[in-house]
C-alpha cells in the first residue's frame, strides 16, 4: 500500500484553492440537505396535530425518507462515475430542495409521504456525490480530516433547523419552515459555476474512452475481487445509520412531548436551545474524529465512538431532568455522530476509482435503506414505553458496528488512491 509523505508544514498550508472549494461545495450541500432532512423532525408534533397522525405514522414517514434517499445514492452514485462529482452534487441539491419546499403544500398524510418520498432522492444521493469529490480532490493525509470538515455541515445544518423552525413555525407555522428550504438551490447554481471535477476522475474518463470497456456497473461491486468491502460497508452502515436515525428523528419531539407522557416537556425556546448546544458537540465529534483518524487510524477511532454511543444513549434516554439534559446532549451527540466522518474515507480507500461512488453509494444507502426502519421501530415502541425508553434499545446497533470493526475491517489511514 502507497504511503503519503510526512512534511513539517501546517496541514491547512498544504491545502490548494481547488481543494477548499471542493470542501466547501461539498460541505454547503450536506449541511443545507441536513437542514431540509431534519426540518420534518423539528416541526412533526405540529405536522401530527395538524393531519392528525399517530407517533407510528409520523415515524414511518420518516422511514419513507430514509428508504428512497437508500435509492437515491445508489442511483446517483452511479451517476457520479458517469458523467461527475460535481454534476452529480448539484442535482441532488435541486432535487431534496424542490421537494422539500413542496411539502409545505402538503394537505393530507399522502401528500406529505410522497413528497417526503421524492425529497429522500436527492437527499441521498448529495453525500455520495460529496464523498467521492473530497476523498478524490484532496491528499491522503488529510482525507480524514477534510472529511470530518465536510461530515460536520450535517451539525450546522441540523441546529440551523432547530433555528429555522423555532422562528418561523410560531409566525407562519410548519408550512412555513418547509417553504423555506428551497434555498439550497442557490447553493446548486453557486457549485455549477466553479467546482472542478477531481484530476484522478478525469483521468480515468480519459483513459476509458481510449479503451472501449463496459460502464462501471453495480454488479461489479459483487466480484469476487470487491464483494468482502461491499459486504463489510454495507452492515456497518447498517448498524451505524439504525442507532443515529433511531435517535435523532427522535430527539427533537422527545424534548417538546410533555413529562407525564414520556418526555422531557420543554418548550419551543428551550427545544431549540437544547438541540443547537446538542448539534455544537456533534460538530465537535465530526470533526475531532477526522483528526483522530488520520493520526491514529482509521480502526481505533471507529471502536471508541461506537463503543461510548453505546454507553451513553440509554443514559440519556433515561434522563428527564433539563439540565441534565442539556449538560449530557452534547456528549451523546459527539460520539452518536461523530462516525460519520470515517465513512467517506473508509469506503474510498476499500474500493477503486471506477467504481468508487457507485460503491460508496451503495454501502451508505444500503445501510441507510436498511436503518430507515428505526425511525418507525422507536415511534411503535415509543406508544407502549415511551420514547426516552425506546432510545436505550439502539445501544445494540452502536455495539455491533463496534465488533464489525474490531472483527473485519482493515485499517487504511495513509493509503494513496488509484
Amino acid at each position: 500500500m502507497a504511503q503519503v509523505q510526512v512534511s513539517n508544514k501546517p496541514w491547512y498550508k498544504e491545502v490548494t484553492k481547488n481543494q477548499w472549494r471542493a470542501l466547501i461545495a461539498a460541505s454547503s450541500g450536506w449541511a443545507l440537505d441536513a437542514m431540509d432532512v431534519m426540518l420534518y423532525s423539528m416541526v412533526l408534533v405540529h405536522v401530527m396535530a395538524d393531519l392528525q397522525m399517530d407517533k407510528t405514522t409520523g415515524g414511518f414517514l420518516a422511514t419513507l425518507t430514509l428508504l428512497s434517499s437508500a435509492v437515491g445514492g445508489i442511483l446517483f452514485g452511479m451517476v457520479a462515475d458517469r458523467y461527475g462529482r460535481t454534476k452529480s452534487l448539484m442535482l441532488s441539491i435541486f432535487v431534496y430542495s424542490i421537494f422539500t419546499f413542496l411539502c409545505g403544500f402538503s394537505e393530507t398524510v399522502t401528500q406529505l409521504a410522497v413528497f417526503r418520498l421524492l425529497l429522500g432522492i436527492g437527499m441521498g444521493g448529495e453525500w455520495v456525490a460529496g464523498a467521492a469529490l473530497i476523498t478524490e480532490t484532496w491528499d491522503a493525509k488529510h482525507r480524514g480530516k477534510a472529511m470530518g470538515f465536510v461530515q460536520s455541515a450535517w451539525a450546522i445544518g441540523y441546529a440551523f433547523a432547530a433555528i429555522v423552525a423555532g422562528l418561523i413555525s410560531p409566525l407562519w407555522g410548519w408550512r412555513g419552515v418547509f417553504f423555506f428550504g428551497i434555498i439550497p438551490a442557490l447553493v446548486a447554481i453557486w457549485i455549477r459555476k466553479g467546482t472542478k471535477e477531481p484530476e484522478i476522475w478525469e483521468k480515468m474518463k480519459q483513459e476509458s474512452s481510449k479503451v472501449k470497456q463496459a460502464k462501471p456497473k453495480l454488479l461489479e461491486l459483487f466480484s469476487s475481487k470487491i464483494i468482502r468491502w461491499t459486504m463489510l460497508g454495507a452492515a456497518l452502515s447498517v448498524c451505524a445509520q439504525f442507532g443515529y436515525w433511531g435517535l435523532f428523528t427522535w430527539i427533537p419531539s422527545y424534548l417538546g412531548t410533555p413529562i407525564d407522557k414520556g418526555g422531557a416537556g420543554l418548550d419551543i425556546l428551550k427545544s431549540t436551545t437544547w438541540i443547537v448546544i446538542m448539534q455544537t458537540g456533534a460538530w465537535f465529534g465530526y470533526v475531532t474524529f477526522g483528526f483522530l483518524a488520520d493520526k491514529i487510524g482509521r480502526r481505533k477511532t471507529f471502536i471508541l465512538f461506537f463503543v461510548m454511543a453505546a454507553l451513553l444513549v440509554p443514559v440519556y434516554g433515561m434522563t428527564h431532568d433539563a439540565t441534565s439534559l442539556l449538560l449530557l446532549g452534547p456528549f451523546v451527540a459527539f460520539f452518536g455522530s461523530g462516525y460519520f466522518s470515517g465513512f467517506g474515507s473508509v469506503l474510498a480507500e476499500l474500493f477503486p476509482t471506477e467504481i468508487r461512488a457507485t460503491g460508496q453509494g451503495f454501502c451508505y444507502n444500503f445501510g441507510r435503506g436498511i436503518a430507515a426502519t428505526a425511525p418507525t421501530i422507536v415511534g411503535f415502541m415509543a406508544t407502549s414505553i415511551g420514547l426516552g425508553a425506546a432510545f436505550g434499545f439502539l445501544a445494540i446497533a452502536f455495539a455491533l458496528a463496534a465488533l464489525l470493526v474490531i472483527a473485519f475491517l482493515p485499517e487504511t489511514k495513509g493509503k494513496v488512491l488509484n
